[in-house]
């Protein structure tokens, strides 16, 4: 490829990384304001998390950018640039999923862990800031990691509406080389490099987050250690 191509294909990795940068950052606010709904003392803010989360999960993101991008102009008057618009759809479709990771999350610690912050007088708010996220975020890590490599691969949906991310590029590419195998090839690897630096600094996350907890295994140390100790133990007396 020229030079020309090789810079068009660059531009189309930046606005892939943009992409999934902001719409990563609103579905991670959505995920736990959402959440955290579905699990509140009143039921109308359950009914309506819970309504938010089957509206939007229940619905194709291809067809949600189409909404936000062709309809909400004939319904507001106004028009949102490309960019916010796949931002806005990727963020609430893929938020809608990760509220159930934030919730399945939060109702897995030990509810002795709630009581104790009861008896201890905490606030429901201090409970949730002291106890259970502390304790429920390194558990969401993994599942976030799925999540936001589904978000990396869904920015190529934005290709519909024109705009110049890595999937829109590749494809000009391939229009003007006439080279379909080649030109996917360096696309689909592309985007598997993205993905598996993600995955690792998502594994770094969750190891520091463990570690804050005391979950993280210690370094050095041999899972057959206790059993050594306990054959010694049972020889014993010839010392």
């Amino acid at each position: 490829m020229t030079s020309g191509l090789w810079e068009l294909v660059l531009e189309g990795i930046w606005v892939t990384v943009q992409l999934l940068f902001f719409s990563a950052l609103l579905a991670g606010a959505v995920s736990f304001v959402v959440g955290i709904a579905r699990a509140h003392r009143l039921w109308v803010v359950r009914f309506l998390a819970g309504f938010y989360t089957e509206v939007f999960r229940g619905t194709s993101a291809l067809i949600m950018i189409f909404w936000v991008y062709f309809v909400l102009p004939l319904a507001f008057g106004w028009q949102l640039v490309p960019m916010w618009a796949g931002t806005l759809a990727l963020g609430l479709t893929y938020g809608a999923y990760g509220s159930e990771i934030v919730r399945g999350a939060l109702n897995a610690v030990d509810p002795a862990q709630r009581e104790g912050g009861i008896a201890l007088s905490f606030t429901p708010w201090q409970r949730l800031r002291l106890i259970l996220l502390p304790q429920a975020i390194p558990e969401m890590i993994p599942s976030f990691c799925n999540l936001l490599i589904e978000l990396l691969k869904g920015t190529a949906l934005v290709s519909v509406m024109g705009m110049g991310d890595l999937a829109f590029s590749g494809n000009l590419v391939r229009l003007a080389l006439q080279e379909s195998a080649e030109i996917y090839t360096y696309v689909l690897l592309i985007y598997f490099v993205i993905a598996f630096l993600l995955t690792r600094l998502m594994r770094g996350l969750e190891k520091r987050l463990k570690a804050g907890v005391g979950k993280a295994p210690e370094r050095g140390v041999s899972r057959r250690e206790p059993r050594r100790a306990e054959t010694t133990g049972v020889g014993g007396g010839a010392v």
